[in-house]
């Protein structure tokens, strides 16, 4: 198997990654997944599609992630890995969208608007 590269989005992170046959390391910009994401729970979301389709231990995964914070990026990250894992095994497809791990989620954050003090927030109106 030669490399396969994703693209995962969520909110403004963007995660591309590039996998090969591994032991199962995982490297985000250059640091170790426990480094990079201290939390078990944003470790576990990344590992998610992997689980699904039983190849925790199968592959090697590098990634770049750029932009929003750190619950985004985890996103975008479990994305990329299972759009990767459809490239590389397409029978693998009906498990990840069946846990929903091949849907894009689409909600941005809403831009401000002018004469108000967040998007949708109005200041007090006052009669008198």
């Amino acid at each position: 198997m030669e490399m396969v590269n994703a693209l995962g989005r969520r909110k403004s992170a963007v995660a591309r990654i590039f996998v090969t046959e591994g032991t199962g390391k995982i490297t985000i910009n250059k640091k170790d997944l426990q480094d990079y994401f201290p939390s078990s729970i944003l470790q576990y979301v990344v590992k998610q599609p992997l689980m699904a389709v039983d190849a925790v231990e199968k592959y090697d995964i590098k990634v770049n992630l750029d932009g929003g914070g750190f619950t985004g990026q985890s996103q975008a990250l479990r994305l990329a890995i299972a759009r990767a894992l459809v490239k590389i095994n397409a029978d693998d497809k009906k498990a990840l969208r069946s846990e929903g791990f091949l849907t894009r989620d689409a909600r941005e954050v809403e831009r401000k608007k002018p004469g108000q003090p967040k998007a949708r927030r109005r200041f007090q109106f006052s009669k008198r």
